[in-house]
């Protein structure tokens, strides 16, 4: 048994790596630092595991063999699935369960969606940075910046709504002729109304009870702004 799996191995043989035993499709092999093209020499400590001018084909199918990138590609890869799955139990299990609003089903979609949408942009970016053609890596590479800001996006808006969970939104740019410009008026404007039931904090916290201490009038301030004139 042990001869056949070193018959089925193809031994690589790789600078400080005596051997690398990988599983290898034909027409795939690893090399070193050295040998890469310029554009993957980013990290010169890492020696050798490289996989390099792959045509697409070749690089779906070096997703199974043991490189440098197989983490990378696999934690991302895995962490697509993770999302995925709790995005399902999320919306078929926990939210209904919560009696949770149709903005919280919005919100949690949203920001699970970006998550996925990060992960997989890493994916495809960690397995064609192989790509015989550097403006195809490149393309990956840009790909896997937006999917980093997608992801971050997810986590802002996610951020945003449930820190403010307890107050109104305004929505001023559903309204006609409004302009981005009254947005933070708009905003500040609805801060003090808190109607919103809030499940997080006491009611106490959410009530919205108008403030009592007494607010200078808009004719005191130009009296005693006229006084230093």
């Amino acid at each position: 048994m042990h001869q056949k799996l070193l018959k089925s191995a193809h031994y690589i043989e790789l600078g400080s790596y005596q051997y690398w035993p990988v599983l290898v499709p034909r027409g795939i092999r690893l090399y070193t630092y050295e040998q890469i093209p310029v554009s993957l020499k980013d990290n010169p400590y890492i020696t050798d595991g490289y996989r390099a001018y792959l045509p697409s084909r070749l690089c779906i199918k070096s997703l199974f063999i043991l490189s440098n990138e197989t983490v990378n590609i696999w934690s991302h890869l895995l962490g697509f699935f993770l999302f995925f799955t709790l995005g399902i139990y999320d919306m078929t299990s926990v939210l209904p369960s919560a009696s949770a609003s149709r903005e919280d089903f919005v919100i949690c979609s949203i920001c699970l969606f970006c998550f996925q949408v990060c992960m997989l942009c890493s994916v495809g970016y960690h397995l064609f940075s192989c790509h015989r053609s550097e403006k195809t890596c490149r393309r990956w590479m840009a790909l896997d910046y937006a999917g980093i800001s997608i992801g971050i996006l997810g986590c802002y808006v996610s951020g945003v709504f449930y820190a403010f969970y307890c107050n109104n939104f305004p929505a001023p740019l559903s309204e006609p002729g409004q302009s981005w410009g009254s947005i933070p008026t708009r905003y500040f404007e609805s801060y003090s109304q808190k109607t919103r039931a809030c499940p997080l904090h006491k009611p106490s916290t959410c009530t919205g009870a108008p403030s009592h201490t007494p607010q200078p009038s808009l004719s005191g301030k130009i009296g005693y702004s006229a006084g230093f004139l």
